[in-house]
Parts: structure tokens; C-alpha cells; sequence
């Protein structure tokens, strides 16, 4: 018993670690943006392919041709290409993006109506009507996107236009990031299908983006920045995260990445000096509120269905 409880707090500390590096991750690229002249368009293919060579340099000398697996099989071809560009690329673009717009704390909170849009997308997939807490979570996420936005006022946006719009397709990018590759990570492995995401979406964003044209300033603090950002904020926060979800379970863990957000919102304020208003975080509360309305009856309703399937055996 001792040691199922060492293990379920390892997890808890794995997944909350993870998530805060993900929040550090924006705010290092906030901070590239702000004073080295980065863009998006430099960023992004750069922590990509970096990130994905070496997690695919890793898993080549732990299983040597076994990375090439997934290459094998038309399935698996096919759903990596969709993955790595209209997932991976797609949503770690838009992300940042929005954060170059924006910034880090207001990025990441946009980019979390991704579990309403992802409701949306599995009722009417089933054709079926939301239940009622489904429908108090997509309430809630909505409000919090308002209130973000416009602060209550119709009349205005609070936020900037493109900071608005980069921040919703960061969040349909995560519906195609969450639930595409389902069929790759039960066959393969999660490492691997993020180590080729990871990869191809960096090499198409270098073709198109030619981060090579953007001036950035590159000193000992743009290295260290990316360093950050592909080693702590990509590798190791995925394989935390990852890690945390076999003992915790996906719920939990859902319910624990929410310090992502927060700790992109301090590091902006304390770092960055970034000031946010009372109503920026009501509408934070708002949204996150949202993961933790689906998550709580999602799992009491697994609870509820492995007891009655226990009473019937």
C-alpha cells in the first residue's frame, strides 16, 4: 500500500512538474519575442526539429531500426503525415503565435478550449445530445473566451485581433493533437509518434516559414531561451507529463496539466512584466474551469460503470 501511494505521488509530482515546464516554455518564447527579434516563424521549426531528432536520436540507439516501424504500414504513413502537420505543426505554431500577439498566459488559456471544441467534435460524432455537464463546461469555456476577449465589453476586443484568431486555431490544432494519433500511440509508441510529429512538422515549417530570412538576435540568451525550450520545455515536460499519466491516469492528469497556464501566466508576470487585469482572470478561471467540470463527472462516470460491471460479474 506504501508503495502504490510513493508511486501515485511520484505521478502527481511528474505531471505537475511537466505542465509547469510547458508554462516556462511559453513564457522563454515570449521573451524571444519580446527583446531578440525572434518570430514565430523562427521558433517553432527550430524547437521542432530540434525536439524531434533528438527524441528520435534517442530512441535509434535504444531500438535501432525500430523507429523506422511505423513507415511499414499504409496506416501508419498516413496518419504521422496528418499528425506532424495538421496536429503538431499546426497547433505549436498557432500557439505561438498567439503568444508572439499576445502573450504567454493568454495564449495557453485560449489554447485550452481545446476539451470543449473536443466535446463538441465526440457528441456529434456520436450523434448524440451533450449532457448537462458537458453543456455546463462548453458554457463556461465560451464565457471565459468572452470575457478574455472584449472584458465585457461587445463594442471592443481587448486582445488583439490575430492574438484572438491564432489562439482559436491553437485550439482546433489541439482536437487533431489529442485525438488523431490514438492509433499510433497503441500500436507504436507515444515517443515515437511525437519524435516523428515532431520532426516532419519542423522540417515542413523550415521549407515554408525559411526561418534563416527572420534577423533574430542570437547571443548566449537566445541560446539558453531555446535551450530551455527544446530540452526542459519539449523533451523532458512530455516525457513528465507522460510519465505522470500511467500512474495517475488521464483524467487526473488532465485535471493537474492546469498548472500549465498558471505558471505561464506568474512567469509572465514576475519575469516579464506582463500586467493583467482582475477580468483577464476571471476569464482564466472560466475556461479552466471547463477541464475540471469534464474531467470530475467523466471519471465518477467510469467509477459508476466499472461498478455496475463488477456487480454483474
Amino acid at each position: 500500500m506504501k508503495d502504490r501511494k510513493d508511486g501515485q505521488a511520484l505521478g502527481i509530482a511528474f505531471t505537475l512538474l511537466g505542465g509547469t515546464l510547458w508554462g516556462l516554455c511559453g513564457s522563454c518564447g515570449q521573451f524571444l519575442f519580446q527583446y531578440k527579434n525572434v518570430t514565430s516563424d523562427w521558433l517553432v521549426p527550430l524547437r521542432l526539429t530540434g525536439a524531434g531528432a533528438i527524441i528520435l536520436l534517442a530512441l535509434t540507439v535504444k531500438s535501432g531500426s525500430g523507429v523506422l516501424e511505423l513507415w511499414r504500414e499504409p496506416r501508419g504513413r498516413r496518419d504521422i503525415l496528418i499528425f506532424a502537420l495538421v496536429g503538431m505543426m499546426l497547433c505549436q505554431y498557432s500557439y505561438f503565435t498567439t503568444i508572439q500577439y499576445s502573450n504567454a498566459g493568454t495564449a495557453t488559456v485560449l489554447q485550452y478550449t481545446g476539451p470543449a471544441m473536443i466535446l463538441v467534435y465526440l457528441c456529434a460524432r456520436s450523434r448524440r445530445k451533450p449532457k448537462l455537464y458537458e453543456l455546463a463546461g462548453l458554457f463556461c469555456s465560451m464565457l471565459g473566451t468572452f470575457i478574455l476577449a472584449t472584458h465585457g465589453n461587445v463594442s471592443e476586443l481587448a486582445i488583439p485581433v490575430r492574438a484572438l484568431l491564432w489562439g482559436m486555431v491553437s485550439a482546433v490544432a489541439l482536437v487533431v493533437y489529442t485525438l488523431q494519433p490514438a492509433y499510433l500511440m497503441k500500436k507504436y509508441s507515444t515517443l515515437l509518434t511525437l519524435g516523428w510529429g515532431m520532426l516532419l512538422g519542423g522540417l515542413v515549417l523550415m521549407v515554408l516559414r525559411r526561418p534563416w530570412t527572420v534577423r533574430a538576435t542570437v547571443d548566449v540568451q537566445t541560446v539558453a531561451a531555446m535551450a530551455v525550450i527544446i530540452l526542459l520545455g519539449t523533451i523532458t515536460a512530455f516525457y513528465l507529463y507522460l510519465t505522470g499519466v500511467q500512474t495517475v491516469g488521464a483524467s487526473n492528469a488532465s485535471m493537474l496539466a492546469c498548472i500549465e497556464p498558471v505558471a505561464a501566466t506568474v512567469s509572465s508576470v514576475v519575469w516579464l512584466k506582463v500586467q493583467f487585469q482582475a477580468v483577464d482572470l476571471v476569464g482564466f478561471v472560466f475556461v479552466l474551469s471547463t477541464v475540471f467540470i469534464i474531467s470530475l463527472n467523466q471519471k465518477r462516470e467510469q467509477k459508476s460503470r466499472t461498478a455496475a460491471a463488477g456487480v454483474q460479474n
